[in-house]
């Protein structure tokens, strides 16, 4: 069976639609700015993705989404668009936690054995989502909310940082030992692993599901 599977990534001020089959990228857009585009541009560019690739909604088998943490406002966005279509094709949700595809965007990178991954994302001021994973992927420092300036990454180098707080931790960390990361994130990095969850049925119940805030849109920790 030939799986076609369409990838949203909203978590950042990034904008990014990718088409992949059985686990093989396609195609992908991405579209950046200082401020939100999501709303205005996520489903303008679905469309276009789709007429590029020659294909069409009614052809998808599933749909992933990347699930946070990250922007309030976008993941709602990317989450409420993901539903609305796959409720209308009667096909699965697939929800990828966002620090896992910041885990295969250092895969893809690079990244080697004893090496660690610490994925971040930001969280204004000094702070930063952040999650540590080993080299085969697995979470060793579960994902929580961190202050830059009191983290002490010493016990897990070599590293390689990921995410769009490197910058950020650069001010706070210096190691000869970290490598530093500037990929941004992108839809297509959910294709290999939205694939592996559609063949093992890890679907999100469309009446329920939810993205992983963490923090609220007033900043309040959950």
């Amino acid at each position: 069976m030939s799986v076609l599977i369409l990838h949203l990534e909203t978590s950042t001020k990034i904008c990014s639609v990718a088409l992949s089959q059985n686990g093989i990228l396609l195609a992908h857009s991405d579209q950046s700015s200082d401020g939100y585009i999501h709303g205005e541009a996520l489903t303008l560019m679905i469309e276009e993705l789709l007429h590029n690739s020659n294909t069409t909604l009614q052809a998808l088998n599933a749909i992933s989404y990347s699930s946070g943490p990250g922007s309030y406002t976008g993941l709602r966005i990317g989450l409420s668009t993901a539903k609305g279509l796959c409720f209308a094709l009667a096909i699965p949700l697939i929800a990828l936690p966002t620090h896992q595809v910041l885990f295969q965007i250092a895969r893809e990178n690079g990244l080697q054995k004893p090496q660690h991954v610490i994925a971040l994302l930001d969280a204004r001021r000094t702070e930063a989502y952040m999650e540590i994973f080993d080299s085969e992927g697995h979470s060793i420092q579960q994902l929580h909310c961190a202050l830059l300036e009191q983290t002490d990454v010493s016990a897990f180098l070599p590293a390689l940082v990921v995410g769009d707080s490197n910058t950020k931790a650069q001010t706070f960390w210096s190691s000869d030992e970290l490598i530093w990361n500037h990929e941004a994130l992108s839809a297509r990095f959910q294709a290999k692993a939205a694939f592996e969850a559609f063949q093992t049925q890890q679907f999100e119940d469309l009446a329920y599901c939810s993205p992983i805030y963490l923090k609220g849109a007033n900043g309040i920790l959950l």
